[in-house]
């Protein structure tokens, strides 16, 4: 079982503090179309790590059917995001054996690019990401072995880029380049990236 995590928490500070997740794309928030294109690519259970304005977001976008985890600690940075949702996939029933992590403010990367990173899986212990004319990007897929391990390197705004960068001679790169575009909306400019 390959579950999918959004990590949704930020406050999106560069952009003048609205949180990303209610972002709007294509008539609804961020956060929809990420849970969705882990749903989509055959991810299961999917997980959404909400933090800055939760009630809000848990009121405006349509998370039915979806896994919420609210990390109280969000303003540390992504890290404490990314344990958060590892340890809500923990305590789901039934065995999960690996998660696949996409980012709320990347609505280029959809159904396509996850399936086809989640294909990639192949024990407990699998590494895989996304890659973008060879270079290493979203979503990635840590096998549950790895969980402890990237739980433990996770601090502040960083995620998993340490573990991943330790780790990256087991890393499997999986080209997504002709499927999904692996920008991110972080400042007002990138705004008019959305639809």
């Amino acid at each position: 079982m390959v579950a999918g995590v959004v990590l949704a928490a930020g406050g999106g500070r560069r952009l003048g503090g609205r949180p990303k997740a209610l972002l709007v794309h294509h008539g609804r928030p961020l956060v929809e179309h990420a849970a969705r294109a882990l749903r989509d690519g055959g991810c299961g259970p999917v997980h959404v790590v909400l933090g800055a304005a939760a009630g809000e977001v848990r009121a405006t976008a349509g998370l039915a059917g979806y896994g919420v985890t609210v990390n109280p600690a969000w303003e540390e940075g992504m890290g404490s995001s990314l344990r958060a949702g590892l340890a809500a996939l923990a305590g789901t029933d039934g065995p999960v054996d690996a998660a696949l992590v996409v980012l709320v403010d990347q609505p280029g990367i959809g159904a396509r690019a996850v399936a086809r990173v989640r294909s990639a899986y192949r024990d407990r212990m699998t590494l895989a990401a996304g890659a973008y004319d060879g270079e290493r990007g979203h979503p990635v897929l840590f096998g549950a072995g790895r969980w402890e391990g990237v739980a433990e390197a996770a601090v502040g705004d960083q995620g998993a880029r340490a573990y991943l960068r330790a780790h990256r001679d087991a890393l499997t790169l999986v080209e997504c380049g002709d499927v999904a575009q692996a920008f991110d909306i972080d400042t007002p400019g990138d705004l008019g990236r959305l639809a």
